[in-house]
């Protein structure tokens, strides 16, 4: 496997341990000509807390797999003269943006996250520090005016937790492996996905930022799906995942099939919506824009007009590209645009509607 994707990891299991508080300190007041001074212990400094903060700097979750188990400092136990003891120094972990946060003791099949960190800068406490034990100081009263007590500190919190990044992209490319994703999405963007004339080139998924005049998308290379996919088939599920967030789905079919006995476009399609509709049937409802590629392959155009007809009468828009020579690409742009543009409008008038 190479060491692009070696280091993007999209799941990791991880231990946390906040710091637990520090000890209330037993002391008496000693000065000079003062026989018998009050109590003066202070109390122990909180534990420090674990913090996860969405970082739009980080794309993968590989420094958690490196590092599963992470523990805070204590809190300083207090001292004497009322002096608290420090707090620990939190410890903040950076994730991707997107990363979601299960609980490892809910096993069940619907877990629900405990957190999901989809906004840049978001923070959520995975386990907070244990409180500091109170020095004698606090227990004195006009009846118990010498207490040579103290409390001890609590422990912090532990869990046991599993991140999952999902990636946040305006446009997913979907299609079969070879489909000429990895080609396209080079074409549109500066993004360096690994390209070859074979199956599975992708292993990962990847994202390319494309610039159109002062526009600016986000697209998703995802791993190619196979039939089956859903069910786990060339890890299709994981990839799956990766096409949750995206708001608008394009379906790369190989025209260059058309050049191979029984090759059919239309039948690709319904395969690929299939396993899109059995992992997610929410993903079926996802605007759709229908991309026929390697044009670059096809001899003849008029082969792929019924397969166009069919899909143009089902209400999607078809578009022919090659990626190779950049045909097609000054159409695909601008319709990728137009169904943001769209789905915008239709979040926007959904959540006047909700007000």
């Amino acid at each position: 496997m190479s060491k692009s994707n070696e280091s993007f990891i999209d799941e990791v299991t991880v231990s946390v341990t906040a710091g637990r508080g520090g000890d209330g300190c037993v002391s008496f007041r000693r000065e000079k000509f003062v026989q018998r001074g009050g109590p003066d212990g202070g109390d122990g400094g909180r534990g420090a807390d674990i913090v996860l903060v969405a970082d739009n700097n980080l794309a993968t979750l590989l420094d958690l797999r490196l590092h599963p188990h992470l523990k805070a400092p204590s809190g300083e136990n207090g001292s004497k003269s009322r002096k608290d003891g420090k707090a620990g120094e939190d410890v903040i972990l950076r994730v991707p943006v997107g990363t979601m946060v299960f609980d490892c003791e809910d096993e069940s099949d619907e877990a629900t996250p405990v957190a999901d960190l989809s906004e840049p800068g978001q923070r959520w406490v995975a386990a907070r520090g244990g409180r500091g034990g109170r020095g004698n100081s606090n227990f004195a009263t006009p009846t118990r005016q010498a207490p040579d007590f103290a409390t001890p500190g609590k422990a912090g919190a532990s869990s046991r937790l599993r991140l999952e990044l999902k990636l946040l992209a305006d446009v997913g490319l979907v299609g079969f492996p070879n489909a000429g994703k990895s080609t396209l999405i080079r074409r549109l963007s500066a993004a360096k996905p690994r390209v070859g004339a074979y199956p599975f080139t992708t292993l990962v998924p990847s994202l390319g930022v494309v610039d159109v005049d002062d526009r600016r998308f986000v697209v998703a290379d995802i791993p190619g799906l196979i039939e089956g996919a859903s069910e786990g088939a060339g890890l299709g599920d994981r990839f799956l995942r990766h096409v949750e967030r995206t708001r608008v789905l394009v379906h790369l079919l190989d025209a260059g099939r058309m050049q191979m006995e029984g090759a059919d476009l239309v039948a690709d399609h319904a395969t690929l919506r299939r396993e899109l509709g059995r992992y997610d049937p929410r993903l079926l409802e996802r605007p759709e824009i229908v991309v026929f590629s390697k044009l670059d392959l096809v001899p003849t155009r008029e082969k792929l007009e019924p397969a166009a007809k069919h899909f143009r009468e089902r209400g999607h828009e078809v578009i022919f590209v090659s990626s190779a020579t950049g045909e097609g690409i000054e159409r695909l742009v601008p319709a990728m645009l137009r169904t943001l543009d769209a789905c915008a409008e239709a979040e926007a008038s959904g959540a006047g509607a909700e007000e």
